[in-house]
């Protein structure tokens, strides 16, 4: 358990109350988002004291009937599961900034990698993208799901840039000599829709894969085979 001097506040208002729980900020922010898939014990071991509290700055504890009609339960790692999840965690402005600065960066990774743009058939720079959303005044939330937020920034941007989502295929051919070493990395790259196995031993295949990840899948592709692949866009 964290000590209450390292510990922050967690909080839910229900039925008029506000419940207040004593969390470790450290091991909140790693779980934050994933209340409902952590087990028990590592919900338990977030919590400084095993009390709910209705003002913790003066130790007053929620009562027993205070719990019962506002959770149905008065066990504390369920209701401090509650709490996480539909509450309010006090992270500290450090832990806000460095959420953040992750949130920013898997948001722009995000919509760099999945859409191109469809008027050229080509994947926009990273920094095209950054640029247009300071210019669309975009700004992160750090707690907010990153799948909600693509989609919000991609509305942002399609006034600014043609830019849409979208897979593309790719037929490929690996040589003989350098299918042992490619093959097993293919399903990482993208879905694999075909594979045929040629007489000389070479692999001819279909890869599925999001459309600004092209780049990326083709040096991928590069190294594996020492610049020997044969590519082509379908």
């Amino acid at each position: 358990m964290v000590s209450l001097d390292d510990a922050v506040v967690a909080r839910l208002a229900r039925f008029g109350t506000t419940f207040e729980i004593l969390v470790d900020p450290d091991g909140a922010e790693k779980l934050y988002g994933k209340w409902d898939a952590a087990e028990d014990a590592a919900i338990r071991d977030l919590l400084a004291v095993d009390e709910v509290f209705v003002d913790w700055s003066e130790g007053d504890r929620a009562s027993t009937e205070q719990l019962e009609k506002a959770f149905e339960t008065t066990d504390p790692v369920r209701i401090a599961r509650r709490i996480l999840r539909e509450g309010d965690v006090q992270l500290t402005q450090e832990q806000r900034k460095r959420m953040l600065e992750q949130k920013q960066k898997r948001i722009l990774e995000t919509i760099t990698r999945e859409t191109w743009n469809p008027q050229t058939k080509t994947p926009h720079p990273k920094e095209r993208i950054e640029r247009a959303l300071e210019e669309a005044k975009w700004r992160t939330d750090p707690l907010r799901p990153v799948e909600e937020q693509v989609q919000e920034a991609f509305k942002k941007l399609r006034p600014l840039l043609p830019i849409a989502f979208e897979r593309v295929k790719v037929a490929l051919k690996v040589p003989a000599e350098h299918t042992g070493a490619a093959y097993g990395h293919l399903r990482g790259l993208g879905d694999l829709l075909k594979e045929e196995w040629q007489n000389d031993g070479s692999l001819v295949a279909v890869l599925e894969i999001p459309a600004g990840a092209q780049t990326e899948v083709y040096d991928r592709l590069n190294a594996l085979t020492h610049g020997s692949v044969e590519t082509r866009l379908l």
